[in-house]
């Protein structure tokens, strides 16, 4: 994967709970982690004293954030639904010249900020909310 504009990296709801896509808002920064917890089953036994893991196990999750505008009153609401109702609903998550990402997120933190002089601002966290499936470009 080579250099990528960072505006292309976008979080995707789906709208209705019928797979209508719509892109999150107009998000300026994004972040996307994957992680894999360890379970460690090193024994007096391991070889040379090295750390051995158990395969397959430990939970695996990802996390996403981002920060910009709300372009549309639609988008702007349903996120609020999502976090005020504790919904799950199916995102997507497009990773330029990688692919996407799909599955149930809940929103953990839905932050407003705004200046005097500015415009309004927002910062969205979703945590994964089940098995995500990935589709490679």
């Amino acid at each position: 994967m080579g250099a990528q504009n960072g505006k292309d990296l976008l979080i995707k709801v789906d709208m209705t709970g019928d797979g209508q896509f719509e892109t999150v808002a107009g998000l300026r920064a994004t972040r996307v982690s994957f992680n894999a917890e360890t379970v460690d089953v090193t024994s007096l036994s391991s070889q040379g004293g090295w750390r051995e893991l158990l395969r397959g196990a430990g939970v695996k999750s990802a996390a996403i954030s981002g920060s910009g505008v709300f372009r549309d009153a639609g988008t702007d609401e349903r996120a609020r639904a999502i976090f005020f109702n504790g919904e799950t609903p199916d995102f997507q998550i497009i990773i330029p010249d990688f692919g996407v990402v799909s599955g149930a997120f809940q929103i953990t933190g839905l932050d407003y900020a705004g200046s005097h002089n500015g415009e309004a601002t927002f910062e969205l966290s979703l945590a994964s909310a089940g098995a995500l499936t990935f589709v490679a470009d």
